[in-house]
């Protein structure tokens, strides 16, 4: 393998669900109200999709996602879910340490929105980004991990691709790439190691 490609929320940071859990609980909601909401409302898997792919702005996103899961506040809204979001350091450092070694590497992220990303760290750690907000598409739909493959100059096959949702790693293995599916750095960077030939710890 000769390429890896990330995503970033949940894979170079921390748990995005833990995030929800906090805001839902600073909200006086049910913890898992975000979740739930996810996989018992079509609307709101429908805003997501708007929001990702940059057809819909953060302050209608934020009213209308809001009313659907009950909170009154709607100002900021995504912000806010977002809030308790960290880098992983591990992560991020495993990401120099394969470009470091001569692995091309990539970004292929499904936006929520303005100001998610720490774009000054981009130079450093990418070949080639690709945010579905930029670009109109979104995971796991199959153009986006093509053109992430493009942006490093890689054949999809010769990609691995880790993500911490499994339909995200099942839209990358469609095209031809290996798919690690994240649930940590103790588990994933010993099957990147594996992978790559690399020493990324």
């Amino acid at each position: 393998m000769r390429g890896l490609l990330v995503d970033f929320g949940g894979v170079l940071t921390t748990n995005v669900f833990d995030s929800f859990r906090a805001f839902c609980t600073d909200e006086g909601l049910d913890r898992d109200a975000i979740k739930r909401l996810f996989k018992d409302e079509p609307e709101a898997l429908r805003l997501v999709r708007a929001l990702e792919t940059g057809s819909m702005s953060e302050d209608e996103f934020g009213e209308r996602f809001g009313k659907l899961l009950g909170v009154e506040r709607h100002a900021g809204l995504v912000g806010r879910m977002f809030a308790r979001v960290r880098p992983d350091e591990t992560m991020l450092d495993a990401v120099r340490r394969a470009r470091a070694q001569g692995v091309s590497t990539g970004l292929v992220s499904n936006s929520m929105g303005e100001g998610r990303y720490e774009r000054a760290t981009f130079a450093e750690l990418f070949d080639g980004v690709v945010i579905s907000g930029e670009e109109g598409v979104h995971k796991p739909q199959p153009e986006i991990f093509l053109l992430g493959a493009e942006r490093v100059g890689l054949p999809p096959e010769d990609c691995v691709f880790v993500d911490d949702l499994r339909e995200n790693c099942a839209g990358a293995e469609a095209v031809g790439m290996t798919a690690v599916l994240h649930r940590g750095a103790d588990s994933t960077l010993p099957r990147l190691e594996e992978l790559f030939g690399v020493a990324l710890r």
